[in-house]
């Protein structure tokens, strides 16, 4: 555990845990790197939606190709588009499986 972030540049421990001494990763790298791969976004108000991510910009506004809508992990709604405000957004992931994979 970090107890102050003192070591927030990279420069001086350890290594991380990212890679075994390769480059740190910035949110901006990790962002970057998923776009055309599977994602979920998680909004403010709770409800996922899940597709490919098409772009996004400083304010986090994203743009989706292939989404679902997920609320309460129920599938609601499919649309082939799907555009939203950055300021609705809690989290981007990568998707690492599906609620048909069964776990």
């Amino acid at each position: 555990m970090s107890t102050g972030g003192a070591d927030k540049s990279g420069a001086g421990g350890g290594g991380g845990g990212g890679g075994g001494g390769g480059a740190v990763k910035t949110p901006s790298d990790f962002l970057k790197s998923i776009r055309g791969r599977p994602v979920v976004v998680k909004l403010t108000s709770g409800v996922d939606y899940r597709g490919i991510l098409a772009c996004l910009d400083g304010y986090m506004n994203i743009a989706m190709e292939q989404t679902e809508e997920y609320v309460n992990g129920q599938l609601k709604n499919k649309y082939g588009d799907a555009f939203i405000r950055g300021n609705n957004v809690l989290y981007i992931s990568t998707s690492k499986r599906t609620l048909t994979d069964g776990t």
